[in-house]
């Protein structure tokens, strides 16, 4: 074969694998698609983030700063009573708080207040995996601080501002009771007095707490045969709530009586938990009730008004 002849076919070989590889690829290509991620973007224009809640603390924050589709799961106790989120939980994936479990669902942040005990977060950060604990908080700058410290670990910094600006603007607006007397009361029969968050809530709503002993203690059953409050305020009294021991004082009928004849202010429970923004949607409870009290009384008499 002549030598331009050899060349001719040799090059007539390499045209025929070019064609060959062209074809095998665009097949390859059309039976095999690569998943392409989410183009849609946060705040700030970055790529979405996968979350996983591992508590009912954490779920709070998650489901209203996170972008729903970027939600893996939440705990199985977000759409329990006393997740004050609960509704809107309902549709999401849940977790249990395993290590392993948790690590499958490859996500880019854990968000958790107690979930998974102590030996959780170093083992996930071993793992690469980036967790944002929610701080405990006692007053209304702790809310603040919890809502945008979640907030930027989950890219919404603009949504954590709005949240904080609705909450101040509805603490501003807060129409108090006039320094009514109140009884906090929960169905394992303790109550709480000054220096908790729940006292800080009952005064911000114009209550004087009946309760004077710091900490969170039995009910004063002993007053309570002689002296009552104006009303009572309760949280976590209904079916899917933690069982009420038999033996609670919640149960004596010294309380049950006062819970029949009191006016009460029952607050979703959900809103006294956690120290979250939603704390206001109790306070506003609590006002309304005690206002109540005092348009039934009527007006002091001209010679008892201060």
């Amino acid at each position: 074969m002549a030598r331009h002849g050899v060349r001719h076919w040799w090059d007539s070989v390499r045209a025929s694998k070019l064609v060959l590889c062209v074809c095998l690829t665009a097949v390859a290509g059309c039976s095999s698609p690569q998943p392409t991620k989410s183009v849609r973007a946060n705040d700030q224009g970055k790529t979405p983030l996968r979350v996983v809640s591992l508590d009912f603390c954490a779920d709070q924050f998650v489901i209203k700063l996170a972008n729903r589709g970027d939600i893996v799961a939440v705990s199985p106790d977000a759409t329990r009573d006393f997740s004050f989120m609960r509704a809107e939980a309902k549709g999401l994936d849940q977790v249990r708080p395993d290590a392993e479990t948790i690590l499958a669902l490859k996500p880019d942040v854990v968000v958790r207040s107690y979930g998974g005990g102590p030996q959780m977060v170093p083992f996930l950060e071993r793992a690469g995996i980036k967790v944002h604990q929610i701080g405990w908080g006692e007053d209304f700058a702790d809310v603040r601080t919890n809502v945008r410290a979640a907030a930027e670990a989950l890219g919404q910094p603009a949504r954590g501002e709005a949240v904080v600006a609705d909450f101040d603007s509805r603490l501003a607006n807060l129409k108090r009771a006039p320094q009514v007397s109140a009884l906090y009361v929960t169905p394992g029969g303790v109550t709480t007095g000054p220096g908790s968050l729940v006292d800080r809530m009952m005064s911000h709503a114009g209550l004087v707490n009946f309760q004077t002993q710091t900490g969170w203690n039995p009910l004063p059953l002993e007053r309570l045969a002689t002296e009552r409050p104006a009303m009572v305020v309760t949280a976590f009294f209904t079916a899917q709530s933690p069982h009420q021991d038999y033996w609670s004082q919640a149960r004596h009928p010294i309380v049950r009586q006062m819970l029949a004849d009191l006016p009460v202010a029952r607050l979703d429970g959900g809103a006294t938990a956690c120290s979250g923004w939603f704390m206001i949607e109790a306070m506003e409870a609590m006002a309304a009730t005690g206002r109540s009290i005092s348009a039934k009384a009527g007006p002091l008499p001209q010679d008892l008004e201060p």
